[in-house]
């Protein structure tokens, strides 16, 4: 194997450095840290119109993927819902959290040379290839 992949994982600085002490330790390091960007606004319009069929799971929004029928899934007709915290109020409030504990972590490794700052409000293809350029080494 050749390496690993930390998703969401160090949110704070004392994780960061302590994931680090760990790494060193065990002979290892991390070689990169990818920063998806996207803005909050986007953020906000995209959890607040999911909508998901309890039953099934499946999942719709409002503006990328509606169901034929508003409020209604395509296969039972069934009710769909929304989660209880998909709403901007509380997303809001989950973002400003995560702004302030994740932007030192994101300056920590910023210092080391190991940031990649990816354009995250793009399609899945053209963000495919940045986080493909960002992991590219010629190891």
């Amino acid at each position: 194997s050749k390496g690993f992949i930390l998703d969401g994982f160090p949110r704070t600085l004392p994780q960061a450095e302590k994931l680090d002490a760990m790494l060193k330790k065990a002979g290892h390091k991390i070689d990169a840290v990818l920063d998806f960007e996207v803005p909050d606004e986007v953020l906000v319009d995209r959890v607040t119109g999911r909508w998901i069929h309890p039953a099934s799971g499946r999942s719709y929004h409002t503006k990328n993927k509606p169901p034929k029928v508003p409020g209604k899934d395509d296969i039972t007709g069934e009710a769909l819902m929304q989660r209880k915290d998909d709403n901007a109020d509380t997303l809001k409030s989950r973002l400003a959290a995560f702004h302030a504990q994740t932007a030192p972590v994101i300056d920590y490794y910023s210092k080391q040379g190991k940031v990649a700052k990816l354009d995250a409000n793009k399609s899945f293809g053209d963000v495919a290839s940045q986080i493909a350029a960002a992991l590219k080494t010629d190891k």
